[in-house]
């Protein structure tokens, strides 16, 4: 049934499942490239002050032998200026190494997370003390490939080691014809190039590690057409729902519009496919207004009502094409028609004038 449902998701993620998602805690992360940071840092900041922390042990062990020397001391006064004497000693050599390498594992923590802080993570999930969960997360994919990448890092760990330790025992003889700072200096230079090896076998996994977490988040993101679909419905509203709306909308837009023809002056059209009706009030309008315009049935319409509340009506083919094209409702028309629309209203208001 798992596999049947992941076959039917082929779509990438939406950006609302991305936000609904992160909003829950689900986001890319590789735990692995957090570690590698932060061991890529204590190693750094070890190689730049470790004269300075081996100056500060050496100290230590000379002050242990200044206060062993000292019998007369009681044993309590002793074991308390050792305690502060080593507190102190720990917080000025490592100090500065612990605190390099939690403010890197902070700083890459937030750096992959963009600085989220989720409360839905936060909230306690009792379906994770269910055992039969537990058991299905045990046995799942995520875990087999994470118990692989555990048992590599591991073997890894294992071979490198063993071959450093193969080369340098046949070393260790030589040792002894040679002085004490020499030989330091040599199996620690030594041991400098196990821990670049072991980094750099570890940059690599977490380089593999990246690609995989992001391939696995990507695929539970996965969404199905339906899912699409629904998701669609929720956000931007069913399609028919929405197109009935429209609908409406336009009919009442239309009603509106209707009920200004009376008020028009003149109603301008071409025999059957365009009309529009117009009011021009010297005192209030600067221009020529468009109070209703409409295409075949409703141009129709238009002119039928501007006939029986006796609006004129006047057919100019090309006029009533351009205002059509060119006009909005309730607005002005524009300035390029204002000399042939003030044609046809001089003409109509030497109409009256006749009549009258």
């Amino acid at each position: 049934m798992v596999g049947l449902a992941d076959s039917s998701k082929t779509e990438k993620a939406t950006p609302k499942r991305r936000r609904d998602e992160r909003e829950k805690g689900n986001i890319f992360f590789s735990n692995d490239a957090v570690s590698v940071l932060v061991l890529l840092c204590s190693f750094g900041v070890i190689r730049l002050m470790g004269p300075g922390a081996v100056e500060q042990l050496e100290n230590f062990l000379r002050y242990c032998m200044v206060l062993a020397s000292q019998p007369e001391l009681p044993v309590t006064d002793q074991l308390r200026e050792l305690l502060e004497q080593f507190v102190l000693t720990f917080v000025k050599a490592g100090g500065p190494i612990l605190a390099a390498a939690v403010a890197m594992g902070v700083a890459a923590t937030l750096f992959q997370t963009k600085m989220l802080i989720s409360k839905e993570a936060l909230k306690p999930k009792w379906e994770r003390l269910n055992p039969i969960q537990g058991i299905k997360r045990l046995f799942s994919l995520r875990s087999l490939i994470e118990a692989l990448k555990g048992i590599l890092k591991i073997s890894l760990l294992l071979w490198l080691i063993y071959s450093f330790l193969s080369d340098v025992v046949t070393l260790f003889p030589k040792y002894f014809y040679t002085d004490l700072p020499s030989a330091a200096s040599h199996l620690f230079g030594l041991s400098f190039q196990l821990v670049m090896q072991i980094l750099l076998a570890y940059i690599v996994l977490a380089g593999a590690d990246v690609f995989y977490q992001w391939w696995d988040y990507e695929r539970q993101l996965r969404m199905s057409k339906q899912e699409i679909k629904e998701e669609y419905k929720q956000t931007e509203g069913d399609p028919q729902v929405k197109g009935k709306i429209k609908q409406l909308q336009r009919r009442m837009a239309q009603s509106r519009m209707m009920q200004q023809v009376p008020q028009a002056d003149v109603v301008i059209r071409n025999p059957t496919h365009f009309a529009v009706a117009l009011r021009y009030h010297a005192e209030t309008d600067q221009a020529p207004v468009v109070l209703a315009k409409g295409q075949d049935y409703l141009a129709l319409r238009i002119v039928k009502m501007a006939e029986q509340h006796h609006v004129a009506v006047i057919e100019n083919v090309p006029l009533a094409r351009a205002l059509y094209a060119t006009t909005e409702v309730n607005q002005q028309i524009p300035p390029e028609l204002y000399n042939a629309v003030a044609e046809v209203l001089v003409y109509l208001y030497r109409l009256e004038e006749k009549m009258k």
